[in-house]
């Protein structure tokens, strides 16, 4: 069975990352997408919320589990039993960290894969830094995110009022 591994923050996830998973999931027969906990990066949503976030936005695709994790990927991906880590890329800003990393990554585990799905047209410019900030002053995000995604990051950025 071919395991796949999806890291990220996913603070929060966006139409952006589940296309990436959902495209992802047809090429593997198991994808987890891994939520990084990141003590110490300032993060809008908990693990445990982001981790809760993504599950409701992936329920439909039955081969896709999630889970949060520390540390280095590569030690993730070899607790899960991962063959693969799936990247998302936007533009060649991402390209370049990408690269960057999965060099690292390979150098880390050589039998580990990387596999890098290019982002939809409609979502090249998306990301959860810039939904956040759009969301909390009042954007409109709706078509950027899940429903579930849209409610908790309105309730959430007015919370910080």
């Amino acid at each position: 069975m071919t395991i796949a591994i999806y890291p990220g923050g996913f603070d929060p996830i966006t139409n952006g990352h589940l296309d990436i998973a959902i495209r992802a999931a047809k090429l593997f027969e198991k994808l987890i997408i891994g939520v990084y906990n990141s003590p110490d990066k300032y993060l809008l949503f908990t693990t445990e919320e982001r981790v809760e976030l993504v599950r409701q936005a992936i329920v439909n695709q039955p081969n896709v589990e999630v889970e949060a994790f520390n540390g280095l990927t590569v030690d993730f991906a070899k607790k899960v039993g991962a063959q693969v880590i799936v990247r998302g890329l936007r533009m060649s800003g991402d390209f370049v960290r990408d690269f960057d990393m999965a060099m690292m990554n390979k150098y880390l585990f050589p039998e580990l894969e990387v596999v890098c799905l290019m982002a939809t047209l409609k979502y090249q410019f998306l990301s959860s830094s810039l939904l956040k900030e759009a969301a909390s002053l009042g954007g409109n995000i709706d078509n950027l995110v899940p429903q579930h995604v849209a409610v908790a990051l309105r309730r959430r950025s007015q919370s910080k009022m």
